[in-house]
């Protein structure tokens, strides 16, 4: 299973392309016990699906417990604590984007111009960082700056004419946010491999169908955006977009849990700040049209 956000091809902690899954069977120090997993079916883990499966073993368990002796604690392994600061600098440089390009660029024509290709950069950006094989700095926070600057321009286009829009969807950003992860926290939502497909293939579904809403709107054949008009349908559409924006953040949450279990590389925590940094800018797009949609066209 791979974490994922609008950019689905980005991988999630890897060494070589494998996967820190739950493996009851070769447990790094410091991490969940055998037996204790509460994700595991057995005493296997429940993403293997054969020997020849990359998932079967945990790439990043040290190679000197096959014995039974006590594993060294690996150095420079991935923490909450790296998480948290790495998430805090990628979503700090979203909010300083924003706030400039808010300042900065008023309500036009140019400003949307700009946003788009802001947009556009960031996507770029996002893509590359998604087919290399280690976290790229870089890339994240370049990715940040771009999407702030997105993100600035267009919160500024709906305060003009919804006001007030944009605060209220950073708050229902963050209640829906607090309450997927509280839900993850107490294992009200396992994330399991037959969770990760289908929540995928709805997902994927989602995004084929959005695209084409948007080419059939390009070329007039709907009216009012379609699926994304603003109004019963659009809310419709958006709730659902909002439901899988909160399913890639469980996906991340896994991800995390995971990597600073079996001693991911301390890196890789900055592929954790770009996946949440996704996950948390798609929600907060699709909650800034929820929250236009029921203000209404005043």
């Amino acid at each position: 299973m791979r974490s994922s956000n609008p950019v689905f091809s980005r991988r999630g902690f890897s060494r070589d392309n494998g996967y820190a899954g739950f493996n009851a069977q070769q447990p790094q120090a410091g991490g969940p016990a055998v037996g204790t997993n509460p994700y595991a079916q057995g005493a296997a883990n429940p993403y293997a699906q054969g020997a020849g499966n990359p998932y079967a073993t945990n790439p990043y368990a040290p190679q000197d417990t096959q014995y039974g002796a006590p594993a060294p604690v690996r150095t420079g392994a991935m923490t909450m604590d790296d998480v948290v600061t790495r998430t805090a600098m990628t979503l700090g440089t979203v909010v300083v984007g924003a706030v400039l390009a808010w300042a900065l660029l008023p309500v036009s024509p140019t400003s949307y111009g700009l946003a788009i290709g802001a947009a556009l950069v960031a996507f770029v950006l996002a893509i590359v960082q998604s087919f290399k094989r280690t976290p790229s700095p870089a890339l994240i926070i370049g990715y940040a700056a771009f999407e702030g600057i997105f993100l600035g321009v267009i919160s500024e286009m709906f305060n003009a004419r919804w006001s007030g829009a944009p605060f209220q969807a950073v708050l229902g950003t963050m209640a829906v946010s607090g309450a997927t992860l509280f839900m993850y926290k107490q294992r009200w939502i396992r994330v399991t491999a037959r969770y990760a497909r289908i929540g995928m293939t709805i997902a994927i579904a989602f995004v084929v169908v959005m695209a084409v809403n948007l080419l059939l709107s390009v070329f007039g054949a709907v009216d009012d955006g379609g699926l994304r008009s603003f109004g019963p349908l659009g809310a419709i559409v958006g709730i659902l977009a909002i439901l899988i924006g909160c399913f890639f953040l469980t996906l991340d949450f896994k991800q995390i849990e995971d990597g600073i279990a079996y001693g991911a590389p301390r890196e890789e925590s900055w592929l954790a700040a770009f996946g949440l940094t996704m996950s948390l800018v798609w929600i907060y797009l699709e909650m800034l049209r929820l929250v236009a949609i029921f203000s209404g066209d005043d």
